[in-house]
């Protein structure tokens, strides 16, 4: 499953909008290749920010983490050369996007990634009847297990890693697809959960 290489992506930030000045703490950008994990860049940033007493409530990186950290003019062009080319996916991708979007733009940066796949919606098309889509929530109901504290980049990062490949192999051994690949989840990702199964049945092999 997943034979195409794909970068499951996690921000930890300062708040909900790099619009209202809000900035990235850290990243974890995990490769996936065969369905399994296989190279991870990870790393703490300084974007010499203050950090919100709430968001070390939530994560627990503190100011003294940041500020000893690499600054965000170097962290941002290795994730970019670490990503490369690959398709792109996030646990509610159009945040970390938008997030990763804005702090290249600030570096006159362009990411190269050539799709977007977004494993929240995937959840919710491939597995329409779950209580709930929230990432802690989603992995317990799937059987997969946060191996250290979760709202840490590389924890949330492997935890959503994981559930892509689930689904990926749901839907390989469900329809009979054997390289279920980034663009047949950008297509599932754009569909009605409604139509989703008809769709996957029509990429199955006669």
């Amino acid at each position: 499953m997943l034979e195409k290489s794909i970068v499951m992506l996690d921000f930890e930030t300062t708040g909900l909008s790099p619009a209202m000045g809000d900035r990235i703490t850290e990243v974890a950008a995990l490769r996936i290749v065969g369905g399994r994990i296989v190279e991870r860049y990870v790393s703490l940033i300084n974007c010499d920010v203050r950090i919100p007493s709430f968001i070390t409530g939530l994560t627990g990186i503190t100011q003294a983490m940041v500020d000893n950290a690499p600054p965000v003019s170097r962290v941002v062009p290795d994730l970019l050369d670490f990503i490369g080319g690959d398709a792109l996916s996030a646990h509610n991708a159009s945040f970390d996007e938008k997030f990763l979007l804005a702090e290249a733009a600030r570096l006159n940066l362009t990411p190269g990634h050539q799709a977007l796949v977004c494993s929240l919606k995937l959840s919710r098309r491939v597995f329409p009847n779950l209580a709930s889509y929230k990432l802690g929530n989603l992995s317990g109901q799937l059987g997969i297990r946060f191996k250290s504290a979760a709202h840490r980049a590389e924890s949330d990062a492997e935890v959503a890693a994981e559930v892509l490949i689930h689904i990926g192999k749901h839907i390989g051994s469900t329809y009979g697809i054997a390289g279920v690949d980034p663009a047949l989840l950008v297509s599932v990702n754009k569909l009605a959960a409604a139509k989703v199964h008809q769709f996957l049945q029509k990429q199955s092999p006669p």
